[in-house]
């Protein structure tokens, strides 16, 4: 009698989840995850652009087809990084404890880390079920210009975290004992651009090269976003 050739379970890895609007993704994004992805064990890191992100104004926000299509061309030549429609695919506004629940469905042997900027980890407590998403996943937040890890000490005593763990700059993670719950503080140097300052750039008529990829910046050209 032939036996039944069952599938094999999926292997675990360690997965980082880089959310954001991306409206556009910029050489700031790409650094953050490069930064990440060279100084922590992770496997692989996800972009997930937001369908809505619920604490912005949805005016200037172009649509997530095309945000979710500049992604995959930044991502382009980055075997780790990958884009998700995760969020993309169900209208009205995007929830990281709700992202988060989904993608464990679909692999659930994974474990998640969500990656952040200081500047958006400020506003945690602001976040759905925040308390319940740090006691699910770890954070990974890197430094931004003009915000400094220093910047968290009051957020970080208010919520509590399980572990804090920071690395400073060029420090490298070697462990692959990276635990649920914990708060991985990450010194980077990142470029200071932001989407909102590329946006108002094109708007002027202004060049925008050297702050988005190349490929991202024709994309924008040729079907004339944010004009």
């Amino acid at each position: 009698m032939n036996k039944v050739k069952k599938e094999k379970e999926p292997a675990m890895s360690l997965t980082g989840l880089f959310g954001g609007t991306f409206n556009p993704i910029h050489l700031g994004h790409l650094k953050v995850a490069e930064e990440v992805i060279g100084r922590f064990p992770l496997d692989r890191i996800l972009f997930v652009p937001s369908y809505i992100p619920p604490h912005k104004s949805s005016v200037e926000v172009v649509p997530v087809r095309h945000r979710l299509k500049m992604v995959a061309i930044a991502c382009q030549g980055h075997p780790a990084f990958l884009v998700s429609d995760v969020e993309a695919r169900r209208p009205g506004p995007s929830y990281s404890i709700v992202t988060l629940r989904r993608l464990r469905q679909d692999r659930p042997g994974d474990q998640f880390f969500f990656i952040v900027g200081t500047d958006a980890f400020l506003e945690i407590e602001t976040w759905k079920d925040y308390d319940r998403l740090l006691r699910e996943c770890s954070f990974i937040v890197v430094s931004r210009p003009g915000f400094g890890i220093k910047s968290l000490e009051k957020v970080i005593e208010r919520i509590k975290p399980a572990e804090v763990l920071l690395l400073g700059n060029r420090t490298v993670f070697k462990s692959t004992n990276l635990k649920p719950g914990n708060l991985y503080l990450l010194e980077a140097r990142t470029p200071d651009v932001s989407s909102s300052e590329i946006r108002k750039r094109l708007r002027a008529g202004q060049p925008i090269t050297g702050l988005v990829p190349p490929g991202v910046e024709q994309y924008i050209e040729k079907h004339k976003l944010y004009r």
